[in-house]
């Protein structure tokens, strides 16, 4: 990738960023939360799950909402890169396009994806530019800047902060971008992304040493010699100190996290915790900083149909969330210099049937939202045409479409590894996104820009707009 393509039109935003407006106090710190695939069927369900009916979760109190339309360039359902792509740079792009400009295309004439034969950018010439991101704008105004995430770190979400390539899956490309002074670096990072923490080590480490890379390169060691504290386990990540620490990679499994149901709280941090440190670790920096957060995983448990794990990843999301407000009101009073900014990049197919009785929230001994449908009137189970019980969470489509219904129980549907039934029978894990908007939530200063019903490429110019970026 020649970063010297980007246009003079996009140099200038980052020298715009640099000078400032001049004209009112510019908020020092963004925190921009983003879970993957969490579609507004899926957060209520969430939110039952955890509190019921009629209880909150903390993305649910920001003051200022608006809803999110999310298609790409060419695509009605768009995937994870060009939506978060589009938060990012304000740009509409092809689907699994990484922060290009809108020519970019991801597959050849005969519709083969352009990293199928070799881990690259795209080819040399004819395929669009990199676009600047807001990471990018907010490494050249001087702030800090991080990304963290439960998927690997050079994954669709992450990689579109820090990276540009044409294709998603080019992911040993996109690892190399973030390393300062190496071969393929992201020059417009200056000295390097501040904090990076999540999984995926295979695409930083030679195959030699287990990893994926075939260039012979061990990224790990090249980001310790740029100064980096490098932790790759829990009690690694403790010890890194917030107070003297400035350069943090936190690579903590060679592919995704574990879901949240399964993760070991002594080998792996919960995103709450990833968070925090990374707050700690940024705000040393005077000029403020620009932290996106994702929960990943929840994607990918919809993609399964294991709708516990999903609705378990979006309240390990949500307490992410909350933790950043509880840590920026208590650094900045009233977030009179923070914007936070929640929301989702893309739909799932995901439903909650029938005529359902309130179920409270889910807990050992009430299956909640993930059990069979009862009736409203009487609490009895409902059955379906064929005379059985169904449950209240269903997809459009996915892996689980049995040819003949039979009974099903609390205990069964309830259960962490589950497939909830669908409608349209997918391959295993092959369920897909949906196009319905996503919610928008904000709260701090300039809040209030954000309202209506918007596109993600808007939701980029009201963050700067409402910071001063």
């Amino acid at each position: 990738m020649n970063f010297r393509l980007i246009s003079a039109s996009l140099a200038a935003l980052v020298l715009a960023a640099c000078s400032g407006s001049g004209d009112a106090p510019i908020p020092k710190n963004i925190i921009f939360f983003l879970g993957d695939g969490m579609g507004m069927t899926t957060q209520t369900a969430a939110r039952i799950y955890r509190v019921g009916e009629a209880g909150d979760l903390t993305m649910d109190t920001l003051p200022e909402t608006a809803f999110v339309r999310t298609y790409s360039n060419n695509a009605q359902v768009t995937d994870s890169a060009p939506s978060m792509a589009a938060y990012m740079t304000g740009v509409k792009m092809n689907n699994e396009v990484i922060s290009m400009t809108p020519e970019t295309n991801a597959f050849d004439t005969s519709g083969k994806d352009y990293l199928s034969g070799a881990d690259s950018t795209c080819p040399v010439t004819g395929n669009g530019q990199a676009v600047a991101t807001l990471l990018e704008i907010a490494k050249a105004a001087g702030m800090g800047t991080g990304a963290v995430t439960t998927t690997r770190i050079t994954h669709a979400t992450p990689a579109t902060t820090y990276s540009h390539v044409c294709h998603r899956d080019g992911e040993n490309t996109i690892a190399a971008q973030a390393v300062p002074g190496g071969a393929g670096y992201n020059s417009a990072l200056g000295d390097g992304v501040d904090v990076l923490l999540g999984g995926g080590r295979q695409y930083f480490l030679p195959t030699a040493a287990g990893g994926k890379r075939t260039d012979g390169r061990d990224l790990t060691a090249e980001l310790r010699a740029k100064g980096y504290t490098y932790v790759q386990s829990k009690a690694d990540f403790d010890a890194a100190a917030a107070t003297s620490t400035t350069k943090l990679v936190g690579l903590f499994t060679n592919s995704h996290m574990s879901y949240d149901l399964d993760r070991d709280p002594a080998k792996e941090p919960s995103l709450a915790e990833m968070t925090d440190k990374a707050i700690d670790v940024l705000a040393k920096n005077d000029k403020g900083f620009f932290l996106m957060v994702e929960g990943g995983r929840i994607d990918h448990a919809l993609h399964e149909t294991t709708a516990r794990k999903a609705l378990q990843d979006t309240v390990a999301f949500d307490d992410a969330i909350k933790l950043a407000l509880d840590k920026m009101q208590a650094r900045d009073p009233g977030l009179k210099n923070t914007l936070i900014v929640v929301t989702a990049d893309h739909d799932h197919t995901l439903v909650l049937n029938g005529y359902a009785a309130r179920t409270g929230a889910t807990t050992t001994s009430n299956p909640g939202v993930l059990g069979l449908l009862r009736s409203f009137v009487d609490g009895s189970i409902a059955n379906d045409a064929g005379g059985n019980p169904f449950t209240i969470i269903g997809f459009g489509n996915g892996e689980n479409r049995p040819a003949a219904r039979t009974a099903l129980t609390d205990a069964q549907v309830a259960d962490k590894a589950y497939h909830q039934e669908a409608a349209i029978p997918m391959a295993t894990g092959s369920e897909t996104h949906g196009g319905t908007d996503v919610f928008l939530g904000a709260t701090g200063k300039g809040a209030e820009l954000f309202t209506g019903v918007i596109t993600n490429t808007e939701v980029f110019g009201l963050i700067r707009r409402a910071t001063g970026l």
